[in-house]
Formats: structure tokens, sequence, C-alpha cells
């Protein structure tokens, strides 16, 4: 980590259970301790084949992250960790400022500047997209630090170095160095008679803190939510993404897509006005048309070069592959031809296309294109846990983090294109806060039942009222009542094995809380 500075406050202004029917062992429990705080290799190095090295050192990682996560002494330090943040006001409790994330960062050695920086926002896509982003620059021979949110697991999964989420004991260790100077900004806060800061402010803090002292040689941060006042917009980016922008936080984002354009555009702002870092590229992908237009206006109101997707990138074909698809993908400056993805749905190929594009511009030389088989050598690593995975098979179990209509209308298109069940039966769990309606609107089109039940979140819909709310698109006969995770997946099973379609399939869908219980239950938490 850069050095600190000296603190100052010259009060400038500068977020029967299922695991015992199939066998599951207990997720908590003995394992080695992982002391690497990080990968073992240098992610710059190659092997002989032209893989890069990187990738092997990426997977030892992941190894030693998977038996730390079983390894009690690790669980305990995270768990220290993630108390002290949640003693600050939650990510549900938004600060709409910059300046107490920044006067954090400055006070460290200017942290949020140890490194490039390339930011996503969007409404729906982003984790997926970052996660490219970050496995295509690691294909390069790059050291990355991702940034992403929310986790399925743990707190640990949000902060990534080389590809593999940050060491329990590496994030407890960095932890301990920022908390003193949190605590300074605290009581400066306190003393403008201002809130203290909040845990997605200062887990912003502790992320850039963990990037420093790696160090990385790129930061890939994904916005929390919305852009111009989030806290991951203290750092300059060089590439802005912006994944397509649907209605989701509106209580703090605005009523409509315009507004919420509008203040996704923020990431494009300078720290400073005028700003001696050069303009950011706006990597664009497909947006509905009250977003795009309101994009394009920020955009050239800034002066800022823009690539859009459909214009200077996109898909230009696709077809299904055994556990995934080829693509045949152009990016900025070249076309790149049969590019494995080992995800499913059209969206996920929107995804790798703004992916490549966001990669080509931070990297671009001269506008040459990239060596087309480093390309699919990092295409080929990516994963996103939650996002249409399949988690057991006979009967097969997927798990999708959608929460919204858009995000359900891409399950369904991807689950019919993807796979042949003559049969699905839909587990949903979602937030109270959420409208479910459209959402259940597109469940109806790939489910012929459903099984409602309550993830284990403060924020969760009461079971009756998402039972109504299916009945809009159900028979009541249709719609079955779980009181948890655990009694709905047993619940769909039975229906399952039921049936008279052989090959029927179960979708466990609603939130990111919901899938994670679901994943927990059926035996993983590596993500």
């Amino acid at each position: 980590m850069s050095e600190p500075r000296e603190p100052h406050d010259d009060g400038a202004e500068p977020e029967g259970d299922f695991d015992d029917v199939f066998g599951i062992d207990s997720l908590i429990g003995g394992g080695e301790e992982a002391d690497a705080a990080y990968a073992d290799e240098p992610a710059t190095d190659r092997g002989g084949d032209g893989e890069p090295a990187g990738a092997s050192a990426a997977q030892r990682a992941a190894q030693l992250r998977a038996e730390e996560h079983r390894d009690p002494a690790a669980i305990a330090e995270l768990a220290r960790v993630q108390a002290a943040l949640q003693a600050r006001a939650g990510e549900a409790q938004p600060e709409l400022r910059l300046d107490a994330t920044r006067r954090a960062c400055e006070l460290l050695g200017d942290i949020h500047e140890s490194a490039p920086v390339i930011t996503v926002t969007g409404t729906n896509g982003k984790t997926s997209t970052v996660r490219m982003v970050d496995a295509l620059l690691g294909a390069h021979g790059l050291r990355v630090g991702r940034f992403s949110s929310p986790h399925l697991h743990r707190l640990s999964e949000r902060i990534s170095v080389d590809g593999a989420e940050v060491s329990a004991f590496a994030l407890g260790r960095v932890w301990d160095e920022i908390a003193p100077f949190l605590d300074l900004v605290d009581g400066q806060l306190a003393a403008e008679d201002r809130a203290p800061l909040t845990y997605f402010e200062a887990l912003t803090v502790l992320a850039f803190a963990v990037f420093a002292d790696a160090p990385v040689d790129v930061m890939v941060l994904e916005v929390g939510m919305g852009g111009e006042w989030d806290s991951t917009n203290v750092a300059d980016a060089a590439i802005c993404g912006f994944t397509p922008i649907g209605l989701d936080h509106q209580a703090f984002l605005g009523d409509t897509l315009e507004q919420i354009a509008a203040t996704k555009a923020g990431i494009l702002d300078r720290t400073l006005d005028p700003s001696p870092a050069p303009h950011p590229v706006a990597v664009v992908g497909e947006q509905p048309e009250a977003a795009a237009g309101v994009l394009a206006e920020q955009i050239a109101q800034r002066g800022d070069e823009a690539l859009w997707e459909g214009e200077q990138f996109g898909v230009v074909e696709r077809s299904r592959a055994v556990d995934g698809q080829l693509l045949n993908l152009r990016g900025a400056f070249a076309q790149y031809p049969e590019v494995f993805l080992p995800l499913h749905g059209a969206h996920q190929a929107q995804n790798a296309a703004q992916a490549l594009a966001i990669v080509e511009c931070f990297l671009a030389a001269e506008d040459k294109p990239l060596d087309a088989d480093v390309v699919g050598a990092g295409f080929a690593q990516v994963t996103s846990p939650g996002r249409m995975e399949i988690m057991r098979t006979e009967p097969t179990i997927i798990v999708d983090g959608a929460h919204n209509p858009a995000g359900a209308q891409a399950l369904a298109e991807a689950l019919d294109e993807a796979f042949d069940f003559p049969d699905v039966v839909a587990v949903v769990a979602v937030y109270a806060d959420k409208d479910p309606h459209g959402m259940l609107e597109y469940v109806h089109r790939f489910a012929s039942r459903i099984v409602v039940t309550q993830a284990l979140s403060p924020r969760a819909m009461p079971v009756d009222r998402l039972a109504a709310a299916a009945e809009e698109w159900y028979d009541p006969d249709d719609v079955h009542r779980a009181p948890d995770m655990n009694a709905a997946l047993m619940a769909a099973i039975d229906l399952v094995v039921g049936t008279e379609d052989t090959g029927a399939g179960i979708v466990v869908t609603g939130s990111l809380a919901t899938v994670a219980e679901a994943r927990t239950l059926l035996g993983s938490q590596e993500a």
C-alpha cells in the first residue's frame, strides 16, 4: 500500500433437511489454513504453450480460498471484519456524497489512484461483465483487482485479486491498517454534523486499500448503485461501461429511465474540473431508447468518446454449444470468431461483446486488435456464479439471481434456448420492496408451476403476499407455498419427480439472497 498521509482535520469538503437428503456435509469446519494473501505467481508470466501462466496461479489461489473457507480461524477473521462494517449504516441507507470516501482514500495515500480504473454501471449484467473484463485483462498478463457487489456468501467475494477472492487474513490485516483512518474521518464528519462513513463507503475504501497493497495493474469496479454518488466514483475511470439500464432502486435513482440514466452517467465525471485526467471512453451496451438518449446527451456534453453496441461493437453470430455458446464477436478494432463462452443466453453474449470492447479500449495501442488466442483463453475461464448456474442434475436445478422484469425476461429466453426441459417448476423468493408482477410474467413463460417461499433476509417478501401475486398468472392449484428455501426445494423436487415428463427442471430465482441460500443447501459456497 502507498504510504499513508499524516492525519489532518482541516474541515475541507473534499456504502427431514435438504442437505441431509442428499448427504451434503457441513460447510463449516476443518481444513488447512490458507496463508497466501494473493496468487503465488506474477500474473505477467506466460506458459510455453501460449496459455497465460497467471490462469494457473489464479486457479491455485482459488483452491487456497476454498480450503480457507473451511478454516475456523479464517471464518472468524472474516466475521470480525464483517461485524465492524455492519456496525455502520447499511447498504439500504446510502449517503449521496463522494467527499467522505475521497477523504479517507486521500488520508491513506490516494489509494483510489494507485492503478488505472475501469468502472461499469447499469441495471442488469454488471457483475457478469466485470468478471469478463477481469478474465480478459488477466489473460493479457495484467494483475487485476476487481470490486463487485453484492456478495453471495462472503464479504470477501466482493474483492478479488488475480481472479480469486481476497484471503480473509489479508482482508483482516488491511482492515486493521485502515480502521484508524476511517475513525478519523468519522470524527471529522461528526464535527460537521454529518453521518459517519457507511458500510458501503468503508467497504469501498477497503477495496482500494487491498488493491494498493497487492498491488494491481488495473482496478475493475462495479458500481454499487447508480453512479454519480456511488462511492466507487471517487476514482476517475479511463473506461466507463454502461450495461442495460432499467427501472430499479427508484427511491434513490428516480422513477423514470431518463432520471436513472442521468445519475448513472455520473461515472463519466472527473474528480477535478477542469481535470488533468484524460476524458474517459464510454462503452455503451444495448439500451432502451429513453436511456440511450440521455446517455448520448450526457456523453456529448462532456466531450467524451463513445462506443455503442450495434454500431462499433456487438455480437455478429452465436450458436449453442455444450456448456455454453460459440460466439463471433465484433470488437472495437477487429472481429473475433469462434470464441467459446461457458455461459448461456443472448444477454451473456452481449455482455461478452461489451467486455471485449472495454478491454480493447483499455489496451488500445494504435487501434490494433487483440491476440485472438488470448481473447479466447480469457473468455474460456469466465464464471458467473448465481447466473444461469447449474447446481445439480437428476433433477436439474438451475439458480439465477434475476430480480427485476428485464432479468427475468433474459432468464426465460436463455432457458428456452439452452435447455430442452419438457416441464419446469420455479422456486421464487423476492424482496419486499420489489414489484413481483413483472417478474412473474416471465417466470410464467418458462415454468408451469411455482413454489413461492421467503429467503433468509429482513427484506424478504412474505410468502402469502408473493403467492397472491403469483395467482395473477397461475391457477391457484399450481401455486405452492413453502415456509423456507429448504422446504421449497423439497417441494419442487417432489413436483418434478411426480411429473409424467422425465427430464423436468427446477429453476430458483428472485434475488441473489434467494440464490445464495439455495446454493448453500445444494452444497456450494464458492463464488
